[in-house]
């Protein structure tokens, strides 16, 4: 059996994912590395002038990590990093754009030519189709679940990327649940939810008197996950000021309250998550590359849901077990004419919007295209014809929200987990609805 060769992503006879190889050829460059050439392992390549980088250019045009290239299910892509002077692609400048054989890259007053090769690379992907909650069969988030396999062995720091929805935080449930710590905590902390003058105590705690209103000592969230896992959702929001102090914990293992003289030694591993790319944010002034290069020990990218269509029927069937609804409701939305029309459809926000979508299908009782709902024909509140649809139909929603988290936590008297466990969704998603509507919550 032969394979075409032009398709990024295919099995190798051995069954196992494999991808196109290709080459990056030096053309102008720094005195003796014109005529270089560098050939991919896998299926990406960072280049610019930090070690680090899988292609390293040493020359002053070319930024600390100045672009990417990837290769995915419809062929090879360059990304700039925000780089200080830019990339283009055979003489257009670009922010993200598709290469083809023969394509000849600009970076600063470098010049490389992209090449196709005929050989393939192997990609390391998980033969399982599910990790934690998350579920998937394509090769992109099976090369992820293999990450977080490898990861979950260790006790190194992890940095999850990825866009809105694309399953953060259940990848960090995850890790942490099938990690040697799984009988400890997890304590979740969004970076970009507490006020920047919180947030130090939130992370470190205080001491009593440290600050106007610090009126009892508080022991801060690496204290309080001693032993177990500590996330920090969103850390591309962390203040320059802080991130030199987060970097002391990430080295020494050690943190000071505000307002005492003295470290205290704290045993956390930590997974942090970024819907940013830190790179680029390290090129912008905005984040410290040696914390960066702290929080990368293992780097775990969740692709967007519109790079593999082919698992949202796995993922509708997984959020169609875990709501206990009538199953004759369910039959409509496993219709293969159904999601196929929900394969075509870009999700921008990715898995929780796929979830939000198919819960209004349920709740309207039938299939509904993305982004329409039908008029309820219960009774219920008076409707305000002076208001937009959209504008009404997030008031509506946004109701629904605050008093469905309110009775949930209340019915659980405040304890996050366990609301979280009966709602079936996870604790960060959780945490994040009750800063979203001002509701406290105990943990």
């Amino acid at each position: 059996m032969t394979h075409d060769t032009t398709l990024p992503f295919h099995e190798g006879s051995s069954g196992a994912p494999q991808v196109r190889r290709f080459r990056l050829v030096v053309l102008e460059g720094p005195q003796g590395k014109s005529g270089t050439t560098w050939q991919s392992e896998g299926d990406r390549c960072s280049i610019g002038y930090h070690p680090s980088n899988d292609l390293v250019i040493e020359d002053p045009t070319v930024s600390r990590f100045h672009c990417e290239i990837t290769i995915d299910g419809a062929g090879a892509r360059c990304r700039d990093l925000d780089s200080k002077n830019g990339t283009t692609v055979d003489g257009v400048s670009v922010f993200d754009a598709r290469l083809r054989d023969g394509s000849l890259l600009r970076l600063g007053k470098v010049t490389l030519r992209y090449e196709q090769a005929n050989e393939q690379n192997r990609l390391p992907v998980s033969e399982r189709l599910s990790f934690g909650t998350m579920v998937g069969k394509s090769v992109s988030l099976r090369t992820s679940f293999a990450l977080m396999e490898r990861a979950a062995g260790t006790d190194f720091t992890v940095l999850i990327e990825g866009e809105s929805g694309t399953g953060k935080g259940e990848a960090a449930e995850a890790i942490h649940a099938a990690s040697a710590r799984r009988d400890r905590r997890l304590l979740v902390v969004d970076c970009g939810a507490i006020p920047e003058n919180l947030l130090e105590s939130e992370l470190f705690g205080h001491e009593k008197g440290a600050f106007t209103g610090a009126d009892q000592k508080r022991i801060g969230a690496f204290e309080e996950a001693s032993g177990g896992t500590i996330f920090l959702d969103e850390i591309g929001e962390l203040s320059l000021d802080l991130q030199p102090k987060l970097l002391r914990v990430l080295e020494n293992g050690e943190i000071r309250r505000v307002g005492s003289n003295t470290y205290k030694p704290v045993d956390v591993r930590v997974i942090a998550a970024t819907n940013r790319d830190l790179r680029a944010e390290v090129n912008a002034g905005r984040f410290r590359h040696d914390l960066y290069f702290r929080l990368a020990v293992v780097k775990i990218p969740l692709p967007p849901l519109r790079q593999r269509p082919e698992d949202i029927p796995i993922i509708v069937e997984s959020i169609l077990a875990s709501i206990r609804v009538d199953p004759k409701l369910m039959e409509p939305l496993k219709k293969p004419e159904f999601l196929s029309t929900l394969s075509r459809h870009a999700w921008p926000g990715n898995v929780r919007e796929l979830r939000n979508h198919i819960e209004r299908c349920l709740v309207f009782h039938e299939p509904l295209p993305e982004g329409e709902a039908p008029e309820s024909s219960t009774e219920a509140a008076p409707i305000d014809v002076s208001l937009t649809y959209a504008e009404a139909r997030r008031r509506a929603l946004d109701d629904f929200e605050r008093r469905y988290a309110q009775a949930l936590v209340q019915a659980h008297k405040g304890k996050v987990s366990d609301a979280a466990k009966a709602a079936d969704v996870t604790r960060v998603h959780l945490y994040r609805l009750l800063r979203r509507h001002g509701i406290r919550a105990k943990d």
